[in-house]
């Protein structure tokens, strides 16, 4: 079964750096765009970042760009977002996403808070 296990996550300051991670199985990696969403608690979940299959594209969400790098690893089934210049409106919980045949799938997610 498809499953997506995200890790990276911790407490930060504001100005800080973090690495996310997310490991895939279950379905062919490398054929599928992958996308990182984050959410906090009330609001609704939030496209970050997202990666076509081959790494030849990628977009970002407003809040985010310039500060975030979306990446992929195909050969070790692992998606990947280098987060830069962490302010406290990025704290959320953060997922992975792949739509498999019209349905999403997301893991556990991690979480990222941002605080001094």
């Amino acid at each position: 079964q498809v499953q997506l296990v995200e890790s990276g996550g911790g407490l930060v300051q504001p100005g800080g750096s973090l690495r996310l991670s997310c490991a895939a199985s279950g379905f062919t990696f490398s054929r599928y765009l992958m996308a990182w969403y984050r959410q906090t608690p009330g609001k609704e979940r939030e496209l970050v970042a997202a990666i076509t299959r081959d790494s030849g594209s990628t977009v970002y969400g407003s809040s985010v760009k310039g500060r975030f790098t979306i990446s992929r690893d195909n050969s070790k089934n692992t998606l990947y977002m280098q987060m830069h210049s962490l302010k406290v409106e990025d704290t959320a919980v953060y997922y992975c996403d792949v739509r498999l045949d019209s349905v999403n799938y997301w893991g556990q997610g991690t979480q990222v808070t941002v605080s001094s």
